[in-house]
């Protein structure tokens, strides 16, 4: 199987500066996401529940933000008709379409998955499982990390999201597949064939491989694909901490968790700080050991 290569939408396409219009605003969403959600009093063991919680109300106010960055992506006022919709229950999840003429298909589609960064699995936990022939050449993959403001409270936050082509995604994630089959002699993928656009049941859309004992086939962050933005996005600081290291450090507030564990966590984390750089222009290590200090003295309280 050949590895695919990267392709962008072809430069006749008579929305092709739109499209390319919207990856700078989907770039520069962080500048300008603002949210209303306010999070406060969450208990250390709960701290994962919030990506089950509050991931739907995320991914809505991105595409709320979306619309409200129109100078961004329609700066000529040429698509004054058209908007960003949310169909979650749908393939492509996000759908740029004019609402003047709903019979036209959408001019492109965003599968959009928020990330909160420091969720247990330390990675996107999306699953995308659709064929390249249902991805038109101008969807997109988004994912979108977020963490509360002060971490464990406050508004979240978004970070630079991942941004790929649908179809080179789904192009790249079979040839992943098939590589590891081939390794283990096992069997290819089933790919379906006849597939539209913008096709309306599911089953008839998505790849399916031959044996899949794991469950991991879609999980595209398992793929390879993300591996330099995670990285880039794990070392970015939180409250002046990498977000690897608040990863590392919640792991350990399950609900059996003894108190002389917490405290090894804590002192882990604070070496950590000690020991490294600052990765915060805003922060000196005084001001972030302060923090540490007082998020110890509450869970001892």
């Amino acid at each position: 199987m050949v590895k695919p290569v990267q392709k962008n939408p072809d430069s006749t396409w008579e929305h092709v500066d739109l499209w390319r219009r919207v990856k700078d605003a989907l770039n520069a969403l962080p500048i300008h996401f603002r949210s209303d959600t306010f999070i406060e009093g969450i208990n250390a063991t709960d701290i994962f529940t919030l990506n089950s919680a509050l991931g739907a109300t995320i991914e809505n106010q991105v595409v709320e933000t979306l619309n409200q960055m129109r100078s961004v992506w329609d700066a000529d006022n040429r698509y004054q008709t058209c908007v960003f919709v949310r169909q979650p229950q749908s393939f492509p999840d996000v759908v740029l379409r004019d609402m003047s003429n709903m019979a036209v298909p959408p001019i492109m589609g965003i599968e959009l998955k928020g990330w909160y960064l420091i969720a247990k699995e330390g990675e996107p936990s999306l699953r995308f499982t659709q064929t390249a022939d249902a991805c038109a050449e101008a969807d997109l993959i988004m994912v979108v990390p977020w963490v509360l403001g002060n971490v464990i409270s406050g508004r979240p936050k978004i970070y630079s999201p991942f941004i790929e082509s649908a179809r080179y995604v789904a192009r790249y994630r079979n040839y992943h597949w098939q590589c590891l089959r081939d390794a283990k002699t096992d069997s290819a993928i089933r790919v379906p064939g006849g597939i539209k656009p913008y096709p309306s049941k599911a089953d008839a859309s998505t790849d399916t491989p031959a044996s899949d004992k794991g469950g991991n086939f879609g999980r595209i962050a398992r793929t390879g694909i993300m591996d330099a933005y995670m990285s880039r996005i794990k070392a970015m600081p939180l409250c002046g901490i990498k977000a690897l290291y608040w990863l590392d450090f919640f792991k350990i507030f399950h609900q059996d968790a003894t108190e002389e564990e917490m405290s090894v966590a804590f002192g882990k984390l604070r070496s950590r700080v000690e020991a490294e750089a600052l990765v915060s222009s805003r922060l000196n290590k005084e001001d972030i050991l302060l923090v540490l200090s007082t998020l110890e003295r509450s869970w001892f309280a």
